[in-house]
């Protein structure tokens, strides 16, 4: 499992980064580009994903507790993720594949 340890990340570019497994847990990537990132398997556990734009592949992630408000998810796949106390509020999940997803506390969903 990868570890990343980045302070102050907001407004930071990781397209098509490959973060598969990474243990972003408490991160700030507020207002980050992630588009087609791979972000499959990794914890983002209480991160700050507000303003992100995450048009990415998060299945199997563990967003739980994560905050995505105002999010740009269109087109992501989180097949598998934990969404669990997820605060979603303003993210757009348009065409989002949610299948197997665990998203029954969903927070502020729209």
């Amino acid at each position: 499992m990868i570890t990343i340890k980045i302070p102050g990340t907001s407004d930071i570019n990781l397209s098509g980064a490959n973060l598969s497994g990474a243990n972003l847990s408490g991160a700030n990537l507020s207002g980050a580009n992630l588009d087609y990132a791979d972000l499959s398997n990794a914890n983002l556990t209480f991160s700050n994903l507000s303003k992100t734009s995450l048009r990415s592949n998060l299945s199997m992630c563990n967003l739980s507790g994560a905050n995505l408000e105002g999010a740009e998810l269109f087109g992501a796949n989180l097949a598998g993720a934990n969404l669990t106390n997820a605060n979603l509020s303003g993210t757009n999940l348009s065409n989002v594949n949610l299948a197997g997803a665990s998203k029954d506390y969903f927070s502020n969903v729209w």
